[in-house]
């Protein structure tokens, strides 16, 4: 995936807080229970020294998409009194979690992320027709909000798409109407070239649009739960997130069928953080590799000024003195997001050396 959108979270004058919060709304009461979890983060980042003007930036962002079913998290990030970013997570984070560092912290984000790609919504019943059309990610909010902001998901506005509605009940007229859907899809898919558009709808209504979809775009048209009796968009949500999996996974293995090969390439690729941070330092990274390092993830050095400058060890850096430290994932995205690298998530930190690699532009001189 490109990172070029953590642009503004970087350019942000830190400390930074970055704020994990697991938003389902399900059960009895999920707006207090969020609410409550939400005090405790709030509690932490007071504690690690966030000023009262940052938090009350997240106070106005904190509490997720109301009407939208199933798992969801959130990201917010915040800094000098203001909301610099707000993204919709597709699954809770593993844990609820808030940090005051340096730097801003996106490894969970940007993970949630990689198991995106590009796509399009149809939803679909006798009346008319809905198409929603989302990126691989969502720009980035800034003071305000943008549903979906990681990943759009049917039933919210779509980050990056349009929403198209027809709304002709004689079923002669709707039929002339799907000329007119799949024109909309055609251009929706065009507009963030999407890997695939997904349908969902009742047999009827899908009949009349199944042979005009799959003949007028070359992404593959899947057909999912949708519009019907009961809760309609959950059953459309879930089938569209299965369908993003899958492809992801696929995309994905064939990056590490790659990088199992390049790495007995000299000059191709590398891993471990020893290796990985020479490479970044001298810009040769073009791809960085990592796994997600939770709780037990180790802490890099960096330097404030130049995003490039980081090494397991501080006297390795160009100015130790100026030095700071901060969790391994945020430096090496940082380093990684200035060279305009791509990024793709390791599935298991087994999968390289300190479930940190990279692929490299070039060899290094010798």
């Amino acid at each position: 995936m490109d990172l070029r959108f953590l642009e503004r979270l970087y350019r942000a004058s830190g400390p930074v807080a970055s704020v994990y919060l697991d938003t389902t709304r399900a059960g009895a009461d999920p707006a207090q229970r969020i609410e409550r979890r939400w005090r405790a983060l709030r509690g932490g980042l007071a504690e690690q020294g966030a000023d009262p003007d940052t938090l009350r930036a997240l106070d106005a962002a904190a509490g997720g998409l109301p009407g939208v079913p199933g798992p969801q998290g959130e990201a917010l990030f915040a800094a000098g009194g203001r909301l610099v970013a707000a993204f919709t997570l597709s699954r809770p984070p593993e844990r609820d979690r808030a940090a005051w560092l340096p730097v801003a912290d996106p490894v969970e984000l940007v993970c949630d992320l990689d198991d995106g790609v590009p796509y399009v919504v149809v939803a679909a019943d006798g009346e008319g027709a809905d198409v929603y059309a989302y990126p691989a990610h969502g720009g980035l909010a800034g003071e305000e909000r943008r549903p979906g902001g990681a990943r759009g998901r049917p039933g919210e506005a779509a980050a990056g798409g349009r929403r198209h509605r027809v709304r002709d009940r004689a079923e002669q007229v709707w039929s002339a109407s799907a000329g007119e859907v799949v024109r909309d899809v055609e251009a929706a898919v065009r507009r963030v070239r999407a890997a695939a558009v997904f349908v969902g709808g009742d047999e009827r209504t899908l009949g009349l649009l199944r042979a005009r979809l799959s003949t007028a775009t070359e992404a593959p048209v899947i057909e999912v739960g949708g519009r019907g009796e009961g809760n309609a968009v959950a059953r459309l949500r879930a089938g569209v997130e299965e369908g993003l999996r899958q492809t992801a996974v696929a995309l994905r293995s064939g990056v590490l069928a790659e990088f199992v090969q390049d790495l007995g390439r000299a000059g191709r690729a590398v891993q471990g953080f020893a290796d990985t941070t020479r490479a970044l330092r001298s810009g040769r990274v073009s791809r960085l590799l990592l796994a997600p390092g939770g709780a037990a993830e180790p802490e890099l050095w960096a330097s404030r000024t130049d995003p490039l400058e980081v090494a397991e060890r501080r006297g390795r850096l160009t100015d130790p003195a100026e030095a700071f430290s901060a969790p391994a994932g945020a430096l090496l995205l940082r380093a990684a997001q200035a060279t305009s690298a791509a990024f793709t998530r390791l599935p298991d930190p087994g999968e390289a050396v300190d479930g940190v690699g990279a692929f490299l532009r070039f060899a290094a001189a010798r």
